[in-house]
């Protein structure tokens, strides 16, 4: 049957007029009502649920936090984080680990804040923090549409990875930072921040060809508390875009990253305890956006819709399926309910919209 886009429009309409007089859940929760404190066991905990670097209303940027026996691993920094993890009740003196999935500027927004403002003064970051991320991805795709001419900015090293990103940030600051050293008796942050590009392995991959083949997860990281696991998946055109999955003596947790459906996500995921995925509403996108065609293509070809997450996780075989980086981001458009009612979709496990602040026992 043809569509009814007038129809559509006035469903989304009225869903958002509800939403709108429901209270915001998120940045404005009271942390004073939420505990403070990370005993043994393994505890998720979504410091920003919003997808996008634009501000939503009732969500900040993506970020999320595995605490691990009272260990802290962060998963990506988008805007807000640096302020949301005091708010979470997160430590700096427990800071682990940082893992970065890709380098777009949404899920690195706070990776200078949170690290650089932290190594001195109140609340010091005083020990080495480990960044894992992806390296040079080596080529730039090329332009959409084809045939446009598109400047290339630092044409010397047009693809940075996460090395050169920390090391650029450093040199952009030597000026405060060789400051405080000198006038505050802060420490060396060269020696607090160890950057690590994760090396791929030789499965065929390419920023210009397939971005995610068929392949094995890899270990990433390992100690007594905690294994870290990666593997590709689809993006485009960001390459390399990775998926992670952590292994403790408690649980399996899951990072999908950002990806359109990609099986390497069901090999990831594969019987583990808690899958938190990307989700974005291709029909309120497309209704309520205001995005250009390109924008639109770009979307469905790049991100998981949400009707679409539930069969995965069913395939995966995980137990719960927590949604974040949600698209569009905004409480007022689109309710918890919504979220959850699509996502069930082909899923006979536990659905958690996630939220900023919220925690979530393994």
């Amino acid at each position: 049957m043809p569509e009814r886009p007038h129809t559509d429009r006035r469903q989304v309409l009225r869903l958002a007029a509800a939403a709108a007089t429901t209270p915001l859940v998120g940045a404005a929760a009271a942390p004073a009502a939420r505990a403070t404190t990370f005993g043994k066991g393994t505890e998720l905990v979504l410091i920003g649920t919003a997808a996008g670097p634009v501000p939503m209303a009732g969500r900040t940027g993506i970020s999320s936090a595995l605490v691990v026996d009272g260990r802290v691993h962060l998963i990506d920094l988008g805007h807000g984080a640096f302020d949301q993890f005091d708010r979470a009740g997160l430590a700096i003196k427990n800071l682990d680990a940082i893992f970065i999935t890709h380098l777009h500027s949404d899920h690195i927004a706070d990776l200078y804040t949170l690290p650089f403002l932290r190594f001195g003064g109140i609340k010091p970051m005083t020990h080495p923090v480990d960044v894992y991320g992806p390296g040079r991805a080596g080529a730039l795709p090329t332009p959409y549409p084809p045939g446009r001419q598109v400047p290339v900015v630092h044409p010397e090293n047009p693809t940075p990875g996460l090395t050169d990103l920390i090391q650029a940030q450093i040199a952009a600051t030597a000026y405060d930072l060789n400051l405080r050293m000198r006038d505050e008796g802060w420490p060396d942050l060269r020696t607090l921040v160890r950057p690590h590009d994760i090396a791929l392995p030789d499965v065929g991959a390419s920023p210009t060809g397939d971005l995610a083949p068929a392949m094995r997860p890899f270990t990433v990281m390992s100690n007594d508390q905690v294994r870290v696991s990666a593997i590709l998946v689809r993006h485009p055109p960001v390459f390399p875009s990775f998926a992670f999955r952590f292994d403790t003596a408690h649980g399996s947790v899951v990072f999908s990253g950002d990806t359109t459906v990609t099986p390497n996500i069901v090999t990831l995921a594969r019987g583990a305890d808690v899958l938190v995925h990307e989700v974005i509403d291709m029909q309120i996108v497309k209704l309520a956006g205001n995005l250009s065609p390109g924008q639109i293509q770009h979307h469905q070809n790049s991100h998981t819709d949400v009707t679409k997450v539930g069969a995965l996780a069913q395939q995966a075989g995980v137990k719960t399926l927590v949604l974040n980086h949600l698209a569009p981001g905004d409480k007022r458009l689109v309710p918890d309910a919504i979220w959850k009612h699509k996502a069930r979709k082909g899923y006979d496990g536990r659905v958690i919209v996630g939220n900023d602040l919220m925690r979530i026992r393994v």
